[in-house]
């Protein structure tokens, strides 16, 4: 204290090891006794009451040299006393110091000694067996007499050393083998599994930090629990541990990342406040997923094993791609989607743009619930006669993802389910489908006024082939799938979906047989029930298959039951139904004109 108020530097606190007056949160005493090599034996006690005494020891056990510490526990912390808890401290903070770190352990082993009890019974027996039988006495004959032993428990103590394992990051990557990083990841994650990948490097300069990462081979049960800590990388200052659950160190979408990470740089006794604050973590934070990156870029290099990485933890990249703007295009480079030309097989987007027709400008995507639901779309009909390739992203992670990753490699990702889609066509192919369009304007114009709300607009289609009608959404607004995952939301804002919802546009195919007839027979006439029943059911047949789901699916099943009566000549007048059904659909304008004409005939 005298040389403190002299003007001695005070950072010497916490040179000398980590908290020696924690001693006192389970202590109400402590002494030390301490003797120099070339000095005499001395005693410190004291019990925190802001004094403390320095004696010389001359009674008590003369150590030869070195330091002993003794603590007097207080009455509720005797737990510090149970073997297993002071093993479990050494484990988590001191598992790494270079000095071995050992504890007076009690075992308990068993012992076969000779069994002297046993022998006297025997004798016993024997002497009975002569006053039996004969052949009782025979097979008494017959056996070999062995000395019988039994095994007791005997208490042994002994010294077991705790820090065995060794501090692998310290040591030259090129020294250190496969079996080797497996045990050390074994130790550190509790896996019973080996690692999938390891990456060990170290960071020299004006910082210095080495550290060994780990990729695991599955995912744990609780990924995204937010429950759970949200990181896996444990913080060591020159091998005394300090933390496991720094949050600063490793950003949420890597939290399954394992690890080690050792800096020369930050103090023995910084706290959690000023470690937040810190401008060495961020540093460690930026490398750390750099080389994360690295890792599963060289992963990516064997197709098996990254499958088996993409399975487990690809909604992660997913996550990153979304939340990490920084290493968004690093981490698009390691996206993996099925497309129609993949086959079984995922492909990357890289491997896309390589196979980009001459003349294509757009990456296109659909979105949808899963693989068998969009491979035949009708969305894909014209991009597939045109050879274009088509990715298919049926992980709801992706709906996100796809938001913030607008462009791959200067190509624009377009949907194929949203207004935009555009190709490249001649001055004679354009005059064509104008041509085309203005013809089919009429009955675009009684569709809007038998659909009403439930559409924005109907036009003439340029993107399907076959269909006869398919819903479009717009350009900024939800897909039909992203409508799809945000209803299914226990905490949903509804708010939200008021002004997100995508106004639908419906796009009609000029070259579809069905259209064509729909179309002859709403000029001939336009209150046609038949024509009516016939749009309301392509309606909604193309809600169906554009991915979005029915308000009233008991209306369209009556529909198709109608049209099941139909097929089979049943007369419709048999069921009551079906002019229960006639009453639901919408009025057109001409048919109070109609049935003042049917009324004069």
């Amino acid at each position: 204290m005298e040389a403190l108020s002299a003007g001695a530097d005070i950072s010497m606190i916490g040179q000398f090891g980590v908290g020696f007056y924690s001693a006192y949160l389970v202590a109400d005493k402590v002494t030390v006794v301490t003797k120099h090599n070339d000095d005499e034996q001395y005693v410190w006690e004291s019990q925190a009451g802001g004094s403390f005494t320095v004696s010389r020891d001359t009674a008590g056990e003369q150590l030869g040299r070195g330091t002993k510490l003794i603590l007097h526990l207080k009455e509720d912390q005797h737990e510090y006393l149970e073997e297993r808890r002071i093993k479990d401290l050494v484990k988590k903070h001191s598992e790494f110091i270079s000095y071995p770190i050992s504890l007076w352990v009690e075992k308990t082993v068993n012992k076969e000694v000779s069994d002297d009890e046993a022998e006297d019974e025997a004798e016993k027996e024997e002497k009975e067996g002569e006053d039996a039988d004969v052949k009782v006495e025979d097979v008494k004959v017959e056996d070999v007499k062995e000395k019988k032993t039994k095994k007791i428990k005997e208490v042994q103590h002994e010294w077991d050393l705790l820090n065995k394992q060794k501090p692998i990051w310290m040591r030259n990557p090129d020294d250190v083998t496969k079996e080797e990083y497996a045990a050390f990841y074994k130790s550190i994650s509790n896996d019973w599994e080996d690692h999938l990948a390891v990456k060990h490097f170290s960071v020299e300069g004006q910082l210095e930090f080495k550290s060994v990462l780990f990729t695991p081979r599955r995912a744990p049960f609780d990924l995204f629990d937010q429950q759970k800590k949200l990181n896996n990388i444990k913080l060591y200052v020159r091998r005394v541990f300090i933390m496991d659950n720094c949050e600063d160190l490793i950003p949420e979408y890597l939290n399954f990342v394992k690890g080690v990470v050792d800096s020369e740089d930050l103090p023995l006794n910084i706290s959690r406040e000023t470690l937040q604050q810190n401008k060495i973590l961020k540093v460690i934070k930026k490398n750390i997923v750099k080389k994360c990156l690295e890792m599963f870029t060289d992963l990516s290099e064997n197709k098996d094993d990254y499958a088996k990485f993409y399975d487990a933890f690809g909604k992660n990249l997913k996550l990153g791609v979304h939340s990490d703007s920084q290493n968004r295009a690093k981490l698009a480079d390691l996206l993996r989607f099925h497309s129609t030309k993949s086959g079984e097989e995922m492909t990357s987007l890289k491997d896309y743009v390589t196979r980009m027709k001459e003349g294509q400008k757009d990456m296109y995507y659909i979105t949808g619930e899963s693989k068998k639901a969009v491979e035949n779309s009708p969305f894909l009909e014209k991009l597939k006669r045109k050879g274009y390739e088509v990715l298919f992203m049926v992980d709801p992670i992706d709906e996100y993802a796809v938001q913030q990753l607008k462009e791959y490699d200067g190509k624009k990702l377009v949907c194929c389910t949203k207004e935009g889609l555009k190709f490249d066509e001649t001055e004679d192919e354009k005059k064509a489908r104008e041509e085309l369009a203005s013809s089919f304007e009429p009955l675009c114009r009684v569709m809007k006024d038998i659909l009403g709300d439930r559409v924005e607009k109907v036009k003439v289609s340029d993107r399907i082939v076959d269909s006869p009608c398919v819903l479009v959404t717009g350009e900024y607004g939800w897909s039909a799938n992203m409508e799809r995952i945000m209803k299914a939301q226990a905490l949903r804002d509804n708010s939200m979906s008021a002004y997100m919802t995508s106004k639908k546009t419906l796009e009609v195919n000029p070259h579809n047989p069905i259209m064509a007839e729909l179309k002859t027979r709403s000029e001939a006439d336009k209150s046609d029930r038949t024509v009516k029943d016939l749009v309301m059911l392509l309606f909604e047949t193309a809600l169906l298959a554009s991915g979005f789901s029915l308000d009233e699916p008991n209306t369209f099943a009556g529909r198709i039951h109608r049209m099941i009566k139909l097929g089979l000549s049943i007369d419709e007048d048999a069921d009551g139904e079906d002019a229960a059904l006639e009453k639901e659909l919408p009025p057109l304008e001409e048919d109070v004109a109609a049935t003042s004409m049917e009324d004069v005939d």
